[in-house]
């Protein structure tokens, strides 16, 4: 997060009442930056000193935004990823991923917004990384699906954009995101785990895969408000330590205090297995290698993740006794 040389600044962060968002506003706040909530819905009760503001629906082509007095905007708000039939919907994601966000920094620049530091993801290099071989953040751009399809031609736009104006533009891109509260296939690992169930994934421990966790990346965004050199950048941000999908299982069930129950299924059975119940997509993501080289993002940013794997892992999945 920011240092002690902080300047405090009035900052609006859209997707405010999601994961990422709501724990960003909370850190900023703490920072002494002054906070808008940007939120589709005004909810009755909400921590100070944030104040929500209702912005806009993305897709809507005549989107008045409430900029008047921001000096930067987090940009969290998304259509996200999805599973099944919904997942193909091209123009759902362009409407709300890129024309949405496109629009938005265009509403910036007229307000005289100075920073944009746009959520994506690094999706947008690939479903997987080749063997030993981690996404730098300079490889080409080469998305597998609408969503991050969506996010690559938001980011293109956007630095055209920055190019022609006086609004710098910072783009970070994470894999996936693990916190409190998250949701998706961890959340469905997290579940099996503590029924007891045999998992067959003994033997995925060759691959590699690079997560972040909330704090981490909160952390990140936080620099990026106000860094010089985050200026017109994209940046790849990871935990800094990548994990198999069986050393991922035995951190989370470490985490909770079970016991991991995992034989060694073969993989092109277990992929078979998948195709028979329904669950490729989820075993593709748990057999992939999806690497990250954070180095440059390291080296620029003056950064190092200050959570811990075993730290996160806890924060994110230990039972708690109100559960």
């Amino acid at each position: 997060m920011p240092t002690s040389h902080t300047v405090s600044q009035t900052i609006l962060v859209t997707g405010a009442n999601g994961l990422v968002g709501s724990a960003l506003c909370q850190a900023l706040a703490q920072a002494g930056h002054q906070v808008f909530a940007g939120v589709r819905t005004i909810e009755p009760e909400r921590a100070r000193p944030i104040k929500q503001i209702q912005i806009p629906d993305l897709a809507h082509e005549l989107a008045q935004w409430p900029l008047n007095g921001v000096d930067v905007v987090v940009h969290t708000a998304a259509r996200v990823h999805r599973m099944g039939a919904a997942a193909q919907d091209h123009a759902a994601y362009k409407a709300v991923n890129t024309d949405g966000t496109l629009r938005l920094a265009q509403a910036c620049i007229r307000a005289g917004v100075k920073r944009l530091v746009f959520l994506s993801t690094a999706k947008v290099h690939g479903e997987q990384s080749p063997r030993g071989r981690p996404f730098h953040r300079d490889d080409p751009l080469a998305p597998g699906d609408p969503y991050a399809q969506s996010k690559a031609q938001a980011e293109t736009q956007l630095f055209e954009l920055a190019k022609r104006s006086d609004l710098a533009v910072t783009v970070v891109r994470p894999p996936l995101v693990y916190g409190r509260g998250a949701r998706g296939n961890l959340q469905s690992l997290c579940a099996w785990i503590d029924r007891g169930w045999p998992l067959p994934i003994g033997a995925l421990d060759r691959n590699r895969r690079s997560l972040v966790s909330l704090g981490n990346l909160v952390d990140l965004l936080g620099r990026c408000v106000e860094h010089p050199s985050a200026v017109n950048q994209a940046f790849l941000v990871s935990d800094d330590h990548d994990v198999s999908t069986l050393a991922l299982a035995r951190a989370m069930a470490q985490a909770r205090a079970r016991k991991l129950r995992a034989w060694p299924l073969p993989e092109p059975l277990l992929r078979g297995l998948a195709r028979l119940v329904g669950r490729q997509a989820m075993i593709e993501r748990l057999t992939q290698n999806l690497q990250l080289d954070i180095s440059a993002t390291q080296t620029i940013l003056d950064w190092q993740a200050p959570e811990t794997l075993d730290f996160a892992m806890q924060q994110a999945f230990a039972a708690r006794p109100d559960a």
